[in-house]
């Protein structure tokens, strides 16, 4: 496992003002993401230390964009065995899932100019994350949320490989939105999967006090 801070494009040495959302980022992805086996293929390349994990400091969606393109020529020239895949994580921008939904579609945009479309892929989580046609409260949105905004990158190969040893990948949503309903969302919220402060507090607490935010159309 690898860590690094950027300050927008700009690569930081990993420090302690970094810690937390690193800290948060591999809680969440140990006790869900792998402990409720939501993605099967996520323990191997965790255990094998294959996961690069970087906090961005940006503040605006350029920002984070060009830290993006820097982190895909990275996976992009890195040896799988090194680094096999990569997390971003944003804490400070695109708090707003709405916002960060239309994010996305930059995103795709910087795959395609960098000519990696078929070589890597990006994939996202939320702390709002909320599929069309569900309430705020539903537990399956669980299943896409994350501590902070986050950037999955992905290599293609890697997806095809852990695909073809997995033969029921089709099935892995359909299972997941089962594992979540059956836990509920008490159940959720004991893992204690999300942001914290930086005395380590959990910051849910201060989160369900807010307002549900209305449903409108979501990426899908």
């Amino acid at each position: 496992m690898t860590y690094s801070a950027t300050n927008a494009a700009k690569a930081l040495p990993y420090s302690e003002s970094t810690d937390t959302y690193v800290q948060d980022t591999v809680r969440w992805l140990e006790r869900a993401v792998i402990g409720l086996n939501l993605c099967p293929f996520a323990k191997s390349v965790h255990v094998k230390g294959q996961i690069h994990h970087v906090v961005t400091l940006a503040t605006t969606a350029e920002d984070v964009l060009a830290a993006l393109r820097e982190e895909l020529q990275g996976l992009a020239n890195a040896p799988a065995e090194v680094r096999d895949t990569t997390l971003v994580v944003v804490p400070h921008c695109l708090h707003d899932f709405l916002d960060f939904n239309d994010f996305l579609g930059d995103v795709e945009d910087v795959v395609h100019d960098m000519g990696l479309e078929g070589t890597l892929q990006v994939a996202s989580f939320h702390p709002q994350f909320q599929f069309a046609g569900t309430d705020a409260d539903d537990v399956t949105n669980c299943t896409n949320r994350a501590p902070y905004p986050t950037l999955h990158l992905l290599r293609e190969a890697s997806i095809d490989r852990a695909v073809s040893v997995f033969p029921e990948a089709e099935t892995i949503f359909e299972r997941n939105m089962e594992v979540l309903e059956e836990m509920g969302m008490a159940g959720w919220l004991a893992l204690d999967v999300g942001a914290h402060d930086n005395g380590g507090e959990s910051m849910a607490a201060a989160v369900a006090s807010d307002e549900t935010p209305p449903t409108r159309g979501l990426r899908v």
